[in-house]
């Protein structure tokens, strides 16, 4: 197959990393369906049992509903909840870079870093557990839109929060990778 290549091109050829990647326990990649008729399409973000439970998800309670712009350019990492746990929802048109990293002292995957992409043509949502450090940045040139759903009421006077410095795993962790 390489007979074909101009030799000086050949020592430069490498396979492209197929590979699982990593995963961190407890986050979750929820595809969601899209119904798409010829004047758009819906889709239905969550179900809730008769207790308010989120279905499929025993245990997780909506107690706060958000909407963040994220305007073109930004990266906004690193933050971190002792207790709460995040689900968030980008719309298909978004394209929303997410990075997580484990920080949790007794974790199975302590220190594994994770990257995921939301939107891009597909309805997803993704659950990040309490003790997972995570961020997202917008590489596109467009604003896009996050709906994220949390198990905790936000309390400024008690925040179950806290926040390190964007480039702590290296600014390289927010480049887009060429290839």
């Amino acid at each position: 197959m390489t007979k074909k290549i101009i030799e000086s091109y050949k020592k430069l050829l490498k396979p492209q990393d197929y590979s699982k990647k990593p995963t961190i326990d407890g986050v979750k990649i929820f595809e969601l369906k899209n119904f798409v008729s010829d004047d758009g399409f819906l889709c239905e973000v969550a179900r809730l049992d008769e207790k308010g439970n989120l279905e499929g998800q025993e245990g997780f309670k909506f107690r706060q509903i958000n909407f963040t712009k994220v305007m073109p350019g930004s990266i906004k990492a690193w933050h971190l909840h002792f207790n709460q746990t995040d689900l968030w929802y980008v719309p298909p048109d978004g394209y929303l870079s997410v990075g997580l990293v484990d920080l949790r002292a007794n974790s199975s995957t302590k220190e594994v870093r994770m990257r995921s992409v939301l939107g891009a043509g597909k309805s997803q949502m993704i659950l990040i557990p309490s003790g997972v450090a995570h961020g997202y940045a917008n590489f596109t040139q467009d604003p896009l839109y996050v709906f994220y759903f949390v198990n905790q009421q936000f309390n400024s006077e008690t925040p179950d929060e806290g926040r390190l410095p964007w480039d702590l795993f290296g600014k390289d962790f927010w480049e887009i990778t060429p290839g």
